[in-house]
């Protein structure tokens, strides 16, 4: 059976994307970006996407680590693994960086993915992949209001608007977006960056970074600017060190008043 290529979207609840970073085909997660504050949660992503989906999981947000610091696939394999396994859509990112990249995920089955340091440097290939009926993201990853690219190493200049409005006419499936600083802290979520970016892009968000307690999950759900909210939230270190199980992360999801 072919994997699910389409990734549901709706108004009345808050996607919980369950996070699996790959470095050296290990599950692990950074602090802040960091690479050299790793914590390694695993050495089985297989078995991973196998213990989420058992927990309710309706998708999956892969990255790859290592092809997003070098361009080099060195997990494709294990995410071919991951996404065969998995039986719910899985997006992915990190390192696609040229339409071949991009379509040698998609030939592995994957449903989305997600376009960051290549999407500002050749917007013309997140164009070439939407006019070719490709489901694409991009990833906005932003230290502050900063955008940085090249796996979170490098400082462009460019504030997250300015970005989020150069991608708005492209037809991209969605923005997702990661505060760095606030990413594997379990301390919350930037509201106050997520508020002002659903006011001023049309594009679905979909938000990263900082989420420690179901509470952070429930202010997500209910965040409103421009009469928009948020689309799905992806969850990592709370999930693997036990804050909360996916299971009330995905009813928190749905019950936001």
């Amino acid at each position: 059976m072919s994997p699910p290529t389409t990734i549901a979207v709706s108004s009345d609840r808050l996607m919980i994307y369950p996070a699996i970073d790959l470095r050296g085909g290990r599950c692990v997660r950074l602090y802040q970006g960091d690479y050299r504050r790793e914590t390694v949660y695993g050495d089985d992503p297989v078995a991973q996407a196998r213990t989420f989906i058992a927990e309710g999981a309706e998708v999956l947000h892969v990255v790859d680590l290592d092809a997003a610091r070098t361009g080099a696939p060195t997990n494709r394999s294990v995410i071919g693994d991951v996404v065969a396994a998995a039986g719910v859509p899985v997006q992915v990112g990190g390192g696609v960086r040229d339409l071949a990249a991009a379509e040698a995920l998609f030939d592995l089955g994957v449903a989305r993915v997600v376009i960051g340091t290549a999407a500002l440097e050749r917007p013309a290939l997140v164009g070439e992949l939407v006019d070719a009926g490709r489901s694409v993201a991009v990833g906005i990853d932003a230290n502050g209001d900063e955008v940085a690219t090249h796996g979170w190493t490098e400082r462009t200049g460019r504030t997250t608007s300015d970005v989020a409005q150069q991608f708005a006419d492209l037809g991209v499936e969605a923005l997702v977006v990661t505060e760095i600083g606030r990413d594997g802290t379990m301390e919350g979520p930037d509201l106050v960056g997520l508020a002002d970016l659903l006011a001023t892009t049309a594009t679905t968000v979909i938000a990263s970074g900082g989420v420690g307690e179901i509470g952070h999950l429930e202010a997500l759900r209910r965040l409103r600017s421009g009469g928009r909210s948020l689309a799905g939230v992806i969850v990592g270190r709370a999930l693997y060190e036990g804050a909360f199980g996916l299971a009330d992360a995905i009813r928190a999801g749905l019950e936001g008043d």
